[in-house]
Order: C-alpha cells, then sequence, then structure tokens
C-alpha cells in the first residue's frame, strides 16, 4: 500500500483525502468573529492556527490591493477583508481543494475577491500588488519558499509589502535572513508562541 506523504495536505494540487468539511470559528481580539468551512486535505482543518490568526492581527491595510498566498480555504485574505472593507483582495493555493472552498467561504461571508488555483505566482503573470501576505507551508522545502519571497519582491508595487508568519525556530529565521536578502530590509513585527511575523518592503 502506497503511504501518503505528510505535506499531501496542504502542499498537494489535488488532495486524495476522504472529502471531510468542519466547521470553524475565528475569534480576534477585537470581538469580530467568523465562520470557515474546513475541508480534509488542506492546512488548519482542526483550527485556525495560531501563526495565521497572528498575521491577520498585525497587517495594517487601507485600500490596497492585496494578495493572499497560499491562501488554503482563506481565512487570512477573507478576515482582511472584513476588517478592511476597502482592499481589493485576490486568493491563490495550488491546492484546488482549497481554492474551492476559499471561493465558498468568501461568498458565505459576504466578500469579493479574485481566487485562482495554481502554483506560487503563475496565476498572477503581470499582476502586481501593493501587499502581500502568506503563511507559507514550511514542509514545502526550501526552494519553494525562497521562490516565494523572490516572485513575492517582483510582484510588488514600489513601497510594496510582504506580511510572513512562520515559526522562527522550525525554519523562520532562515526565511527572515533571506527577505532581508531579496527586500535589503526585514522587520521582526510580532512574535508570539515561537511564531514571528515578518515584514519586508520594496523600496525604490
Amino acid at each position: 500500500m502506497k503511504k501518503t506523504p505528510s505535506f499531501e495536505h496542504y502542499y498537494s494540487e489535488n488532495p486524495t483525502s476522504e472529502l471531510t468539511v468542519k466547521e470553524l470559528v475565528l475569534k480576534l481580539r477585537n470581538g469580530h468573529k467568523y465562520l470557515f468551512k474546513a475541508p480534509s486535505g488542506v492546512y488548519g482543518k482542526k483550527r485556525i492556527d495560531r501563526a495565521s490568526i497572528l498575521l491577520i492581527e498585525k497587517v495594517e491595510l487601507t485600500n490596497e490591493k492585496v494578495l493572499d498566498m497560499g491562501c488554503g480555504y482563506g481565512a487570512i485574505g477573507i478576515a482582511l477583508k472584513k476588517e478592511f472593507p476597502d482592499i481589493d483582495l485576490y486568493m491563490s493555493d495550488i491546492n484546488n481543494r482549497a481554492v474551492d472552498f476559499s471561493k465558498i467561504n468568501a461568498k458565505n461571508n459576504n466578500v469579493n475577491a479574485v481566487i485562482k488555483q495554481g502554483n506560487l505566482f503563475k496565476p498572477w503573470e503581470g499582476n502586481y500588488f501593493d501587499v502581500i501576505v502568506t503563511n507559507p507551508p514550511i514542509v514545502a522545502g526550501k526552494d519553494v519558499l525562497h521562490e516565494l519571497i523572490e516572485e513575492s519582491y517582483y510582484h510588488l508595487n514600489e513601497n510594496g509589502k510582504i506580511y510572513l508568519v512562520a515559526y522562527h525556530n522550525k525554519g523562520g529565521k532562515g526565511l527572515e535572513n533571506y527577505m532581508k536578502q531579496i527586500f535589503g530590509n526585514v522587520k521582526e513585527l510580532e512574535k508570539s508562541g515561537g511564531f514571528r511575523v515578518y515584514l519586508s518592503i520594496k523600496r525604490g
């Protein structure tokens, strides 16, 4: 019997696990609550993870064009659109099931978003953003994560920002260093429970 790779759950184009759906509540510190349908085969099935919540609560937006890269079932992007209604929201993920449920969750939360399936920035050729937010799958490997950071730089407008959250001692420190290498700057915005939110800005 072929063993399913452990990373299939959230870094696989077509999950093979049987589809089950759980309803999850996202509660922010400001008291706002949002409901999401979370499918099996997508990261965060059991609960909305602390890293995503930390990221949502540290991002500051006004009316920017925002991309949620590796959106999963959409919790980060959708919550940000609800908190900052004037943004233009774009979301994508390699995982077909994640994209399907991002669309369901966007509709259920009355959120307008452009949602596409594809690996990294392939769905966004010729598109540029003011802000990119991402809670990337460390298990995808250093090469993929470095490509994400490099491509983010090229897909950001001048003075555009990337917010990235990661577990500092399990790959996050390396990503922080690489963000500094590519962008020339990086700032640690928040740390909680081992997680860090890192910010880099594309300077002209």
